[in-house]
């Protein structure tokens, strides 16, 4: 079976892209704790995020963003405690921060996956050369993405973080062209066509 090559380190990323990366995402919860996993990765591998995603999800009520909207310091200091956990303070207090974001978002767009996938009219993006394995860090989407999420006060969320989220949600389609996910994904979703957007 083909696949990507960026996901054969070992069982864990391959279980991650064969039922997760890619596949498009509208679920709320689900779409904050992918943007913070991409958030807490910023100078650590996949690698190690995956490796500690349910000490992640132990730490942050399963990214139930209304719960961690409502944190405390004392939940600072019991997470910072966390046997396993990264301990960036930094990063703890995005994580609460942007669930407070991401309520706002909501009550503004009725969600946050409305949101996102307004930028899209709700259809998966297939990038012109990105098939062939020609994918960027960012682009001018997650640039626009990210420029707006920065104006509303999100943190740790760069247009490289944004990009690396648009692939695992869905909104872009980065798969090989000859991994088994790109067509199954391509034939079960609206897909639009589009040339490179400002790669970088």
């Amino acid at each position: 079976m083909e696949r990507c090559g960026w996901c054969l380190l070992n069982e864990l990323e391959i279980k991650y892209h064969d039922e997760e990366w890619g596949v498009p995402v509208y679920d709320d919860r689900k779409q904050f704790e992918y943007l913070m996993l991409e958030a807490m990765q910023c100078g650590l591998s996949w690698d190690i995020v995956l490796k500690k995603r349910e000490i992640f999800r132990s730490c942050f009520h399963n990214f139930d963003y209304d719960v961690i909207a409502a944190y405390s310091e004392d939940d600072i200091d019991r997470i910072m405690n966390m046997e396993g956990m990264i301990r960036s303070r930094k990063k703890i207090e995005a994580v609460i921060n942007n669930a407070r974001r991401f309520q706002e978002i909501r009550r503004e767009f009725g969600s946050f996956s409305d949101y996102l996938w307004g930028y899209t009219d709700g259809k998966m993006v297939l990038y012109s050369g990105h098939e062939t394995g020609k994918v960027p860090a960012a682009n001018g989407l997650s640039d626009r993405i990210a420029a707006d999420l920065k104006k509303r006060g999100f943190k740790y969320l760069g247009s490289v973080t944004v990009y690396a989220h648009l692939q695992a949600s869905g909104v872009v389609n980065d798969h090989w062209s000859g991994c088994h996910c790109y067509e199954k994904l391509v034939s079960q979703h609206p897909t639009i066509k589009k040339r490179r957007d400002k790669e970088r």
